[in-house]
């Protein structure tokens, strides 16, 4: 395996607001990829009672969700459903209908997608910026 096989595909971003985990999607997601995206949502859930949550997808190739516990992505979801308020994606592939098929119809979550051409109005949206860029 060279360095770049090695580089996360979920990569934080930094942003104004404490209580928002925004974050790229690069490439393909590995199940460890997946699993580490799980543990940095637990470690912000711990940090906040609830949170807004930003994905922005660059040149998106996939997940191996075929490779990730059902035990995983089940307690991800009771999770989300209990500490999401609004999720923005933004850029391609729009997935949050199948986020929204996903959770139960009640779910308290507010998902919108945008355009990467439009990604500031995701920000505005989550009334937030990305800071350090």
């Amino acid at each position: 395996m060279n360095f770049l096989q090695s580089v996360p595909a979920i990569r934080r971003i930094d942003a104004s607001r404490d209580d928002l985990f925004a974050i790229d999607v690069v490439g393909h997601v590995s199940a460890a990829d997946a699993e580490n995206l799980f543990g940095l949502l637990e470690a912000a859930y711990a940090l906040h009672q609830k949170i807004d949550v930003a994905v922005r997808m660059i040149d998106h190739d996939g997940v191996d969700w075929s490779a990730i516990s059902d035990e995983t992505l089940k307690q991800g979801a009771v999770h989300a459903l209990e500490h999401i308020g609004r999720c923005a994606a933004i850029g391609t592939p729009d997935w949050t209908a199948d986020a929204r098929h996903a959770l139960p119809a009640s779910s308290p979550i507010e998902f919108r997608h945008f355009k990467i051409e439009d990604e500031a109005e995701a920000w505005a949206w989550l009334d937030a910026r990305q800071s350090g860029a």
